[in-house]
């Protein structure tokens, strides 16, 4: 193990001393919000300082057996035995220490939240549309695979049964954590079905995904500062939706950002999913500009996230996925058209911790 590596860890097991000794104080429970952050910090802290301790008699476990090895060049038995302790503890220190650089890796406190995707079409007119449906398609499936709840927020409808818009809230665990390198341009190459002449077009689509906000600590938006407009839903949706002003947009003045709902049953419920979406939007706003700001500083991660980026292509005629942001190309799009994006997210969430632990290490 790298020695940065084992002074971070070295301080965790002086601070697990030192949470323990705080948590043992009988004021501790005068204070109940400190007494919960210091418990969750402990267990926290005492989950890596456990695994820690774990690597460290490991090591032990190897140093005695290869002492063992090499004193028992005259006993058959005691040699095999000696080497069977030693390809044990090999193989459990290599995975130990795989646990404990991800369990070292800086944590996004948002990745355990659900989050919105939100797809737009682009270049392309009709055909992008249809890409974008396609997409909906795509995550829909991959998070009915990973046991997570999809709804519809919001959509925009075209004309041939694609989507120049559509808005989806997706619920479950690790939600954003595993959606979040989604955000960018996703451009298609294929032929298109009204496409007469067996051309392959081009189109984009772009994909947004945003941290639902957790509702106590979601920021505070001034009444004053919203424009709240109602208005006949269109669509699909059952003879209700066109009945009443029902449908809800709702502008932020300050930034100008927009969300809207018009596929709940009541005005009420619109407009609650809508002020939802909107503060997600904000929010991501926020984090966008601060991400912009980390940039100037250092390389960023996996791309900006910013939807002009193109970060991937899909060639139909070719069969070939390529995330352009880590060089990967997977020859099975059709299996991931149809929510197969385990490998996908898998590829991204390891390079992203390959690039912070270069990062931890570069700063020790």
């Amino acid at each position: 193990m790298k020695p940065f590596l084992r002074q971070q860890l070295a301080r965790y097991a002086d601070r697990l001393g030192e949470l323990e000794f705080l948590l043992s104080r009988e004021d501790i429970m005068q204070d109940m919000k400190q007494f919960l952050a210091l418990s969750r910090e402990h267990t926290e802290v005492g989950a890596v300082a456990s695994r820690w301790s774990r690597y460290q008699q490991r090591e032990a476990d190897l140093a005695a057996g290869t002492e063992m090895l090499a004193g028992s060049a005259d006993d058959a038995d005691m040699a095999a035995m000696a080497q069977e302790e030693i390809d044990s503890a090999t193989a459990e220190l290599a995975q130990l220490e795989t646990e404990l650089q991800r369990m070292l890796l800086p944590k996004d406190p948002d990745d355990a939240r659900n989050a919105f995707i939100e797809i737009r079409a682009g270049t392309g007119g009709d055909e992008s549309a249809l890409f974008a449906a396609d997409l909906a398609r795509m995550y829909t499936r991959y998070c009915d695979s990973k046991g997570w709840n999809t709804e519809i927020m919001s959509a925009s409808e075209s004309e041939l049964g694609g989507y120049k818009e559509v808005v989806l809230r997706v619920a479950g665990d690790n939600v954003y954590g595993a959606l979040k390198f989604e955000s960018g341009g996703h451009r298609v190459q294929r032929v298109p079905a009204t496409e007469t002449q067996g051309r392959i077009h081009t189109s984009a689509c772009t994909v947004a995904v945003l941290a639902e906000p957790d509702e106590q600590q979601a920021i505070q938006i001034n009444p004053a500062d919203l424009r709240i407009d109602t208005y006949r839903a269109s669509g699909a949706g059952g003879q209700h939706i066109n009945k009443t002003d029902s449908a809800v947009r709702i502008t932020h003045l300050p930034t100008g950002i927009v969300a809207e709902c018009q596929d709940g049953r009541s005005q009420h419920s619109n407009k609650a999913q809508a002020l939802r979406v909107l503060t997600a939007r904000i929010q991501e706003k926020d984090r966008s500009e601060r991400a912009a700001k980390d940039a100037a500083e250092r390389k960023s991660l996996i791309g900006s996230g910013d939807r002009s980026d193109r970060i991937r292509t899909y060639n139909f005629p070719q069969g070939r996925f390529t995330d352009h942001r880590i060089n990967l190309t997977l020859y099975k799009l059709l299996g991931i058209m149809e929510g197969d994006l385990g490998d996908v997210v898998e590829a991204l969430q390891a390079y992203e911790a390959a690039q912070q632990m270069a990062e931890l290490e570069s700063k020790a």
